[in-house]
């Protein structure tokens, strides 16, 4: 699965890998939760009356999942839309295929009925939209573009459907003067140019206090630059190439947007194209530094290798930089300072907050999804990620001798 996953995808193995280990521990957790779909008992106002809910599956759901994550992504949507009773129509990236025939191939073989997941190919601009509009269709959970997800769930409105969408991110790390460099340029280094900067997860910003600027700058760029490019099936590589030419075509752009919007090319920024690199799309890990924050690429998102490092005074005009995008994913600080700590955690305005770690990724366990561009509708994973999937039925029963006699009046 995991030498699929970087084909297709072109991440480093050991991320591939990880990515399968995840999907596992999804389909497991939500297996259990089968169990606990709970509802609830409440006493009723009126006497001799029973009140309770009950959860109850959608129907159809469509499932609309990306390249980056081909395993993960699907699983956690399959999972969870499975365990709840509905059936599925799901259909993954154009760029990923085979990850999700292979996915698709394990359900079968462990002996989902036949009609209950069904697979489509196909590009979003057909299928997907059809997928949208089919009147059969009760709810459509979506991950990918901000722009497509945002239309999506515009039209799904519009048709009464239930819609989910989780999409972009533009996560900030915020090291204060207090942390400890150990954790934090580490920490940094991966969120950033891990899978090759290719997940709304991914560290986009590093907003760094004065008073530690310096040493940070020194110690991120030498890590940085320590960092093995190379062919995702190589193990001894960090950073692979990226998913296709057109993510290649992105990722330069936005470099030259950077340089020519002022911002200083602190390291990287090269598309490596010599010897082992000509058969892929290679661009070096890239820091920008001088970046104010009215600049492309401190606000829009670049799913690839690029890091733009903000200086702040304090953690106040920090977290003001960070909350300053219309994305709202993930966002961490480095400090050890409970006070800062829980003040960051009370003011960021992100979907998921982290303390002493990285932007990305999160557990099975709990909810994943942002705030304002990031998404929309419900949470995913968790046991909130069940919420999407059914809808909840109140139920009165009056147990009275008489009620067969009230009804007749109401």
């Amino acid at each position: 699965m995991a030498e699929a996953i970087t084909s297709e995808e072109g991440k480093p193995i050991a991320d591939a890998m990880g990515e399968v280990k995840r999907a596992m521990n999804i389909i497991e957790y939500a297996a259990g939760e089968g169990r606990r779909l709970f509802g609830y008992t409440t006493p009723s106002e009126l006497p001799n009356t029973v009140a309770y809910t009950v959860k109850r599956p959608l129907g159809v759901v469509a499932l609309i999942t990306p390249w980056n994550f081909p395993l993960a992504i699907p699983a956690w949507k399959l999972a969870p839309c499975l365990i709840a009773g509905n059936t599925v129509v799901y259909k993954p990236a154009s760029a990923t295929p085979l990850s999700a025939v292979k996915l698709v191939e394990i359900f079968e073989e462990a002996g989902l009925p036949p009609g209950v997941l069904n697979f489509i190919t196909g590009p979003g601009g057909s299928v997907g939209n059809t997928l949208v509009e089919d009147p059969r269709v009760g709810g459509i959970s979506f991950t990918g573009s901000t722009e497509i997800g945002t239309a999506i769930t515009a039209r799904a409105s519009e048709l009464l459907k239930k819609v989910q969408c989780e999409m972009g991110g533009k996560n900030a790390a915020i090291i204060l003067n207090d942390a400890d460099l150990d954790m934090a340029v580490p920490g940094v280094v991966q969120g950033a140019f891990g899978s090759t900067g290719q997940r709304c997860t991914a560290t986009s910003r590093a907003i760094v206090e004065d008073g530690i600027y310096d040493e940070f700058m020194s110690e991120l760029l030498a890590q940085t630059a320590a960092l093995s490019i190379g062919d995702g099936m190589d193990e001894t590589k960090d950073v692979a190439p990226l998913s296709s030419k057109n993510q290649l075509d992105t990722v330069l752009e936005y470099i030259g947007i950077g340089t020519e919007e002022g911002a200083k090319l602190a390291f990287g920024g090269h598309h490596l194209q010599d010897g082992e690199f000509a058969e892929g799309y290679y661009v070096e890990p890239t820091i920008f530094t001088d970046v104010r924050t009215h600049m492309r690429i401190a606000r829009e998102e670049i799913f690839g290798p690029v890091l733009s490092v903000f200086r702040a005074s304090n953690l106040q005009e920090a977290v003001e930089i960070s909350n300053d995008v219309d994305f709202g994913l993930s966002s961490s600080v480095y400090t050890r300072d409970l006070v800062q700590a829980h003040e960051y955690i009370n003011t960021a305005h992100t979907g998921m907050v982290h303390v002493n770690a990285p932007t990305l990724g999160g557990e099975v366990h709990l909810p994943f999804g942002g705030l304002g561009a990031s998404g929309t509708g419900q949470r995913e994973q968790g046991t909130e990620g069940f919420d999407f999937f059914t809808e909840t039925i109140s139920v009165y029963i009056d147990h009275s001798a008489g009620a067969k006699e009230r009804s007749k009046f109401i």
